[in-house]
């Protein structure tokens, strides 16, 4: 039994775990990771359909709250990409977002959201195929982890 069947304690061949397709949120940064999904796009890499963009300007602007918002919203997992340390358009604010995420990935494994549900890496513009790796393997993480159920 997979572990998506078996979190939802279902037969793993019935209709609800065939048909759950993931809802992600994903925060991009319009200089680096925004530019590299529009090179996956420009090339016609296929990659799975199941992030919705929320294209920002630098990661470092993300409010932690965005993200809260985003899984209260029905999101079951959230992606943040940045740029590679040192390449950021605003000095450090990738730098700061990455810090932010790993006090938010605590704050959410409190409230019964397992830390894979939100994922923080770095693709630059020139990297289309990094794009389509990560997205892809959060899309199968998620997937398999099942639909989000906050606790109460």
């Amino acid at each position: 039994m997979n572990a998506h069947a078996e979190r939802l304690n279902v037969d793993p061949d019935s209709s609800i775990v065939a048909q759950f397709e993931p809802r992600i949120i994903g925060f991009l940064c319009n200089w680096c990771s925004y530019a590299g999904a529009d090179k996956a796009g420009a090339a016609q890499t296929p990659y799975p359909p199941n992030v919705n963009i929320v294209r920002i300007m630098c990661t470092g602007r993300i409010d932690p709250e965005f993200i809260l918002k985003a899984f209260a919203g029905g999101a079951d997992g959230v992606i943040v990409l940045a740029c590679h340390p040192g390449d950021c358009h605003y000095k450090e604010g990738n730098l700061r977002a990455a810090q932010r995420h790993a006090m938010l990935a605590r704050i959410l494994e409190q409230m019964g959201i397992v830390r894979e549900r939100c994922r923080f890496d770095y693709v630059s513009a020139g990297e289309g195929e990094k794009y389509v790796q990560v997205i892809t393997e959060m899309v199968e993480t998620v997937t398999n982890l099942g639909p989000l159920s906050i606790p109460r």
